[in-house]
């Protein structure tokens, strides 16, 4: 279903484990009924340097520090946001829900679940909460998450494409929008 409707680009048809050069890393790709996706190395730390308040009404980019690499570094009982690689569309008659892999929760970093509405497309953008009293290391070009797919036997009323949402067609990390 997915290379049919091209709803996963890049699309891995198998499950990964290693790197091009032999090294262990956190699977991706397509798992027994889901897809792991991976992060980018884009990532948004937030920090309290500021003094912000966190308000999803009206955001303060301050809020957070801009890292770019192959980890991240989350601060204890801290929060970070990274985007997917992958680029998602969503049929009109699937609905996806993102969980966290076993792996990051059975060291307490967690992964907000979310739903991917109906004809939503676009980069996701991921939330690591780092439920430790220690710094929690996060692995961009790994598996961070599963994605899975639940097909309707008939297409959905209104979709979130012909509501126009708010995070139609994101690209990178994505802030809150009011």
């Amino acid at each position: 279903m997915a290379q049919q409707h091209g709803m996963i680009e890049p699309f891995e048809p198998h499950q990964v484990r290693t790197s091009e050069n032999g090294e262990r890393q956190i699977s991706y790709g397509t798992s027994s009924y889901g897809y792991d996706v991976r992060c980018a190395s884009h990532f948004k730390i937030f920090t309290n340097i500021n003094s912000a308040v966190v308000d999803p009404k009206n955001f303060d980019e301050s809020s957070f520090v801009d890292v770019h690499g192959d980890v991240c570094i989350i601060p204890p009982n801290s929060f970070a946001l990274a985007h997917t690689i992958e680029y998602l569309r969503i049929p009109r008659n699937v609905l996806t829900i993102c969980l966290g892999k076993s792996t990051y929760a059975r060291c307490g970093i967690i992964v907000n679940v979310t739903p991917l509405e109906p004809e939503w497309e676009g980069h996701v953008t991921l939330e690591f909460s780092n439920t430790t009293p220690l710094p929690a290391r996060i692995y961009a070009n790994e598996g961070v998450a599963q994605f899975l797919f639940f097909e309707s036997d008939e297409e959905c009323e209104t979709s979130y494409g012909d509501r126009a949402g708010k995070y139609q067609g994101q690209r990178g990390v994505t802030l809150p929008r009011a």
